[in-house]
C-alpha cells in the first residue's frame, strides 16, 4: 500500500503543475477550467490532511503541535484566497490577485511541509502506520469525489491542535 507521505507529495507535484498551467493558459475559458480543478484539488487536499495526517503528526512529531498549527493556518489562507477568487470575474485583476495569493501561500506551505512536517512524521511514524494512513487517504478521495460532503471552512489552528493532542 502507498505511504501517505508519498501520496501527499504526488498531490504537491500536481499543484505545481496546475499553477504552471495557469501561466500558459490562452484565454479565460482555459483559466477557468484549470483554476476550478486546481482550486477544488487544493481544498480537498487540505481537508484530507486535516482528517488523516495532522491528527497523527500532533502526536508523533518532535514539533508536531507547532507544525500542525502552522499547516492548518496555511490551509486557511489558501482556502480564503480560493474563496476570494470566486468573487471576481475570471482573468480580472482581482481574480489574478486572489489566485496569486493562493499560489504564494501554497508554495510556502508545500516547502514547509516537505522540509519540516513530512520528514518529522516519517521519523516518528512507522511504515505500517504510514501505509494505513495511505489507505485512508485513497479512500477519503474516493468518498469525497469532487468535494462531496466537504465544507471547506477555515479551522481555528490552536483549537484543532487542542482537539487532536
Amino acid at each position: 500500500m502507498d505511504d501517505i507521505t508519498a501520496l501527499i507529495l504526488d498531490d504537491h507535484a500536481a499543484f505545481r503543475r496546475g499553477f504552471a498551467r495557469l501561466d500558459d493558459a490562452r484565454d479565460d475559458a482555459e483559466l477557468l477550467a484549470i483554476w476550478d480543478a486546481l482550486a477544488l484539488h487544493l481544498d480537498i487536499h487540505a481537508e484530507a490532511e486535516e482528517a488523516i495526517l495532522y491528527p497523527h503528526l500532533v502526536k508523533h512529531g518532535d514539533d508536531g503541535e507547532d507544525e500542525t498549527e502552522d499547516a492548518v493556518g496555511d490551509h486557511n489562507k489558501i482556502r480564503d484566497a480560493i474563496a476570494e477568487s470566486k468573487l471576481h470575474p475570471v482573468g480580472s485583476d482581482e481574480w489574478w490577485a486572489a489566485v496569486w495569493q493562493a499560489r504564494r501561500e501554497n508554495s510556502e506551505h508545500l516547502a514547509e511541509e516537505e522540509d519540516e512536517a513530512l520528514p518529522d512524521f516519517r521519523r516518528h511514524a512507522g511504515a505500517e502506520l504510514r501505509a494505513e494512513l495511505g489507505s485512508r487517504w485513497l479512500k477519503f478521495y474516493g468518498e469525497h469525489k469532487n468535494g462531496r460532503d466537504l465544507r471547506f471552512q477555515d479551522k481555528d489552528p490552536q483549537k484543532y491542535v487542542d482537539e487532536h493532542r
